[in-house]
């Protein structure tokens, strides 16, 4: 069994697509995880499971079926994250006010390399095959390059934590 971590995006945003944790700790059960934690409401989720393919389908399919609405998932091992966050490129100060933004799967090379020459004022980030990382001058509520915007140019799904977040969760993951 592997340890491994999903990110729901969009649910409890705003009165939309709710979902309580523990329907969503029972579905994870349902379609046969075992060690199922949840933290806090946005939808992060770390389990136990069989090494497999498209297992964020498999949730996500779920997801659909039982609640009747889409939702992106993207999921991660646990050990993935944790070097994500371990190769974080900011000092210590920023990083822990960084966001980490997730990608499905790696960008194309031609598209990675015309976002990195995009900047806006008070906006830093890093790009990789694997994650965004970014750190925002003025906050994230603010930003110019977020989540959507990040997805439109890469063309790739992609979901955003913070550091703090992402931290638990790997010490949640064990």
């Amino acid at each position: 069994m592997k340890k491994y971590i999903a990110l729901l995006r969009g649910i409890n945003v705003g009165g939309h697509k709710k979902l309580k944790m523990a329907d969503l700790k029972l579905l994870f059960k349902d379609i046969g995880f075992e060690d199922v934690v949840t933290y806090i409401q946005s939808g992060n989720v770390v389990f136990s499971a069989k090494e497999e393919k498209n297992i964020s389908d498999k949730i996500a399919k779920e997801i659909e079926n039982r609640f009747g609405w889409e939702v992106p998932v993207l999921v991660k091992k646990a050990d993935m994250i944790t070097k994500i966050l371990a190769n974080c490129p900011f000092e210590e100060t920023k990083k822990k006010e960084a966001y980490f933004m997730l990608l499905a799967s790696p960008p194309k090379k031609d598209l990675m390399e015309a976002v990195s020459e995009i900047n806006y004022p008070n906006e830093e980030f890093v790009l990789t095959p694997d994650c965004v990382y970014i750190h925002f001058g003025n906050g994230f509520g603010n930003a110019k390059l977020n989540n959507n915007f990040f997805e439109k140019k890469l063309e790739v799904a992609a979901t955003t934590r913070n550091y703090r977040t992402l931290a638990k969760l790997v010490e949640l993951a064990g």
